[in-house]
């Protein structure tokens, strides 16, 4: 019997588990290419750096929709990732090439002699590894195309727009250097035009470029428009990223709904921007932007209690980065903050959840500013707050932030399911809360109205007696006037009768003296 060399028995389950690979690939059944996974990972337990186990494995996460698992398995080749890696290693790089130099100049001669020559290493070895770059960029092409697709859905379209370009532009040479060989027959189309064509990949990635810019071109108009303070603008521009027929990934999502909270939030539409964070959160539990946008909205309107819960989840969130001292989630993950300012934010956190409790032991939280969170003023009229909450009331109904969510590009299934019910949670409490706004603002206005209406029945009363008054005045000082004429009509009749008597009894006769 034969005894093989273990290089040799190696390469032979290599093979084996390669052409099986395969074959479980090519019938494209996703039970299948899980079998097939198993397989390409245990040749790569052999062989680490097996390319056509690499690309097989690559492209199986891809179609089974693991785009997380490709992003790890190449987060080396990530143009971000590998930007921040190599600012970081340039300062070491730069300092030891410096010291070797130092070393190997004389003692007595200067450093700025021309005949001196130094042997770097380093640079023969960065030379000599583009050259090979160069010519193994053709064979490992598939990398920026597997990988930009993972990237899109991801939400890391900088990334994405890069090795999409990158890979479409290294498919086209090779094209064009292969179309050299070909005769004018290899050109004409073989296929008959009844069969419907497959799409193939370098379509997906034209139609994925085109999607990119699209939104890439947009999300900077938005981000122009919210800096400049032009905060309509800006909302119209993220809502047409959110709304879109051909949903966005998820974490770009994220990021357009956080800026479009803090645009409303700078507009004045509290309601909206609490909505935004709610679906921020139902789609990254984790994201410390919302968390803090969300407990500071509810802390303008006086909602003292659900500013605290979400004061003390982030609490938690700042804890546990600080106990595994590195942010959460993946390598390639986005973070809008950095792990060097988590001990700052905890400490003002702290003060602010303090502050917090001392209101809600103090009982003042009963004393809501609902007419903030409608986006109305104080004082206004029965017809602007019906119109006020029939249209949150239309936006924020539970169903249709349900078939938002069913647009979006999740990843997972299971995730999918996990979301819609954080984001059905988070609705009702909203919807709760603006239904509650609405009564209090209502019974305001039925108050004022009453108090209204009893000032005018008390002016009706006041009026009627103000004229009875106005008449009996008139009457007596009519009768006053005819009892005058009266009085003296009879005094002077009396006066001519007394006159006539005297006359008659010879009073007039002169008195003799």
């Amino acid at each position: 019997m034969a005894i093989h060399p273990w290089w040799k028995r190696n390469r032979k389950k290599v093979d084996k588990y390669m052409k099986n690979a395969k074959d479980l690939i090519t019938s494209q059944d996703p039970n299948d290419i899980v079998s097939a996974l198993s397989l390409l990972n245990s040749t790569l337990s052999i062989s680490p750096h097996h390319e056509l186990a690499l690309e097989l494995k690559a492209r199986s996460l891809l179609y089974l929709r693991r785009f997380k698992d490709v992003a790890v398995l190449l987060h080396n080749y990530i143009p971000s990732l590998r930007i921040d890696n190599e600012d970081v290693s340039s300062v070491f790089a730069a300092s030891s090439e410096l010291s070797s130099l130092m070393l190997l100049l004389p003692s007595g001669s200067p450093s700025h002699d021309s005949s001196f020559k130094c042997f770097s290493y380093s640079y023969l070895k960065n030379k000599v590894m583009a050259g090979l770059s160069n010519k193994s960029e053709v064979q490992g092409q598939w990398r920026y195309l597997v990988l930009g697709q993972a990237c899109y859905h991801l939400g890391l379209m900088d990334d994405a727009i890069i090795l999409l370009q990158t890979g479409k532009r290294l498919a086209t040479a090779e094209l064009r250097r292969e179309s050299i060989c070909w005769s004018e027959d290899s050109f004409n189309l073989s296929t008959s035009e009844s069969q419907p064509q497959p799409i193939t990949e370098s379509e997906v990635v034209s139609q994925m470029l085109s999607q990119i810019k699209l939104f890439l071109r947009r999300r900077t108009a938005a981000l122009s428009a919210l800096n400049a303070g032009l905060y309509s603008e800006s909302i119209r521009h993220f809502s047409k990223i959110i709304d879109s027929r051909r949903g966005a990934p998820q974490s770009f999502l994220v990021d357009c709904l956080i800026r479009r909270a803090s645009a409303y939030k700078s507009a004045g539409r509290i309601a909206d921007s609490i909505a935004d964070c709610n679906l921020t959160l139902a789609l990254e539990p984790s994201c410390i932007e919302a968390l803090e946008t969300r407990a500071e909205l509810f802390r303008s309107i006086r909602c003292f209690p659900d500013s605290l819960h979400d004061l003390e989840h982030l609490k938690l969130l700042f804890n546990s980065i600080l106990r595994d001292r590195s942010l959460t989630g993946p390598v390639w993950k986005r973070h809008n903050v950095r792990y060097r300012e988590i001990p700052g934010k905890l400490c003002v956190l702290t003060t602010n959840i303090k502050q917090m409790k001392e209101k809600i032991t103090n009982r003042e939280n009963g004393n809501e500013d609902y007419y903030s969170l409608m986006g109305i003023e104080r004082g206004c009229s029965r017809s602007e707050l019906n119109r006020a909450y029939l249209l949150l009331n239309l936006r924020y109904k539970s169903e249709r932030s349900m078939t938002s969510i069913d647009r979006f590009d999740i990843i997972d299934e299971q995730e999918l399911v996990s979301v819609k019910n954080r984001a059905r949670m988070s609705t009702l409490l909203l919807y709760r809360l603006i239904q509650k706004g609405y009564y209090a603002v209502l019974s305001d206005i039925e108050t004022v109205e009453a108090d209204k209406a009893v000032a005018i029945d008390n002016r009706r009363i006041e009026t009627p007696m103000d004229g009875n008054k106005a008449v009996a005045m008139t009457v007596v000082r009519k009768s006053n006037d005819k009892l005058d004429v009266v009085v003296k009509g009879v005094f002077c009749r009396d006066m001519a009768a007394v006159g006539s008597l005297i006359s008659r009894a010879g009073l007039r006769q002169p008195i003799t003296v």
